[in-house]
């Protein structure tokens, strides 16, 4: 499915986020990806469905350059994603979570020092740090629980906090595995809003999501 930021289906004619061609993948002897190729609009958000076990995480960590492309060529942002250079200068504008509950989170640090610590991993000065953590803590819903460590938050914040910390460099491509499985209803639905709100003020950011 695809969707634009005004909630038409009016797909743009501009080079794709990212364009596979001719992909596999395995491991060891078990096939999880085989001969795919796509392209992948920008600006809007893509949907891949399908059940568990049939490669759609892996098809995600090679777009977003977690794991190395075994046959084929998978291009994002504009280059090969293969090659080192690019790569290295490409992964600063894309956001991945992982499937998993609280996956890219450290269970030990608080709410703040885990989004702080990716917003030092990309750069980002103390004050203009300090300045999007209050924006996505209170956004988010979770400014009263900044010294909450992240190993003793429910489900729904977890991915509450780990999307912030993917938010925290204000990426090009955002990458969502799964992101609302396990999660409750009300903070499934808030977990879309704060995307919509977001994709409302970066029009032009992308946005891949994998459900079942």
């Amino acid at each position: 499915m695809t969707k634009a930021p005004d909630g038409s289906n009016d797909n743009t004619r501009a080079a794709p986020v990212a364009s596979l061609a001719r992909v596999g993948l395995s491991y060891g002897k078990t096939r999880a990806l085989d001969d795919v190729s796509l392209d992948i609009p920008p600006g809007i958000m893509v949907g891949l469905i399908g059940p568990d076990g049939v490669g759609k995480s892996s098809l995600l960590s090679l777009i977003a350059g977690a794991r190395a492309v075994q046959q084929g060529r998978v291009e994002v942002l504009g280059g090969d994603i293969a090659d080192t250079k690019h790569r290295n200068q490409t992964c600063p504008r894309i956001a991945y979570m992982p499937q998993g509950l609280g996956k890219n989170l450290y269970p030990t640090l608080s709410v703040f020092e885990n989004i702080d610590f990716f917003g030092r991993l990309f750069g980002q000065d103390r004050q203009e740090r300090q300045r999007r953590i209050n924006d996505l803590l209170e956004r988010t819903g979770l400014a009263p629980f900044p010294d909450r460590p992240a190993g003793k938050l429910s489900g729904g914040m977890k991915q509450k906090v780990g999307l912030c910390c993917a938010l925290i460099h204000d990426p090009d491509l955002l990458i969502l595995d799964e992101p609302t499985t396990g999660v409750d209803p009300l903070s499934r639905r808030q977990f879309w809003e704060l995307i919509d709100d977001i994709r409302g003020e970066r029009p032009g950011m992308s946005v891949i999501v994998a459900t079942a």
